[in-house]
């Protein structure tokens, strides 16, 4: 297997950490319609894209709350409240790391793309990236289609590629890429779904250099 030259990333909950505030936002909503609200345990455990079934899970109904106004008004609500999420502990740090091991990076998020950029400048690492593929829309739709245009244009081997994400998603959209996939519990799932994608799993950041050092 070639050795990694590109590491394409996701970004909320795998260089974000903003599982706590993505409760909160949604417990608000909950609330005001009289649901059960969330704890991060069932987070974890109903949280998953597309988005639209999480929401279902949640006891959105639909034929009250329509799921683009209600998916849009989480958005909304969110985006107010951006900046309190925060990076992970050791983010910068490891894409410090993975820069000086040669690697180029970009990111590839379900995120709406002219706020990731946003983002990015705001916490001060748009510098780490040669790309930054957000989605054109609220509803986190297109991932995969985002990373196969990436893919083909980066121009590599796609097993000398990988994305590190925190999502049995970034495992499907890995797949969908043919690239390598590395997944890190310490954002919306954990390692036990995780687990069952059959592709490595570590627990943090501090994993994710462990495990790329193997590998340069």
């Amino acid at each position: 297997m070639p050795h990694p030259v590109h590491v394409i990333w996701d970004w909320n909950g795998t260089l974000l950490d903003d599982t706590d505030l993505c409760i909160d936002v949604m417990n608000g909503l909950l609330q005001e319609r009289s649901l059960p609200p969330l704890t991060r345990e069932r987070y974890h455990e109903v949280f998953d894209f597309p988005v639209i079934e999480y929401y279902r899970r949640l006891g959105f109904d639909f034929d009250r709350d329509p799921f683009p106004i209600v998916g849009a008004e989480f958005i909304r609500r969110y985006e107010l409240r951006r900046h309190e999420g925060r990076l992970h502990r050791e983010t910068v740090t490891t894409l410090e790391f993975v820069d000086q091991h040669g690697l180029r990076q970009s990111v590839l998020s379900a995120y709406k793309h002219e706020t990731l950029e946003e983002l990015l400048a705001h916490f001060g690492l748009r510098h780490f990236f040669a790309g930054v593929l957000g989605s054109d829309n609220v509803y986190a739709h297109g991932k995969v289609e985002q990373g196969r245009r990436w893919i083909a244009q980066l121009g590599h081997d796609p097993q000398s590629v990988v994305l590190i994400g925190d999502t049995v998603h970034d495992f499907e959209v890995a797949e969908a890429m043919r690239c390598r996939c590395l997944l890190a519990a310490q954002g919306y799932h954990l390692r036990a779904k995780l687990e069952r994608c059959g592709v490595p799993v570590v627990d943090n950041l501090a994993g994710v250099r462990r495990w790329i050092a193997a590998q340069v």
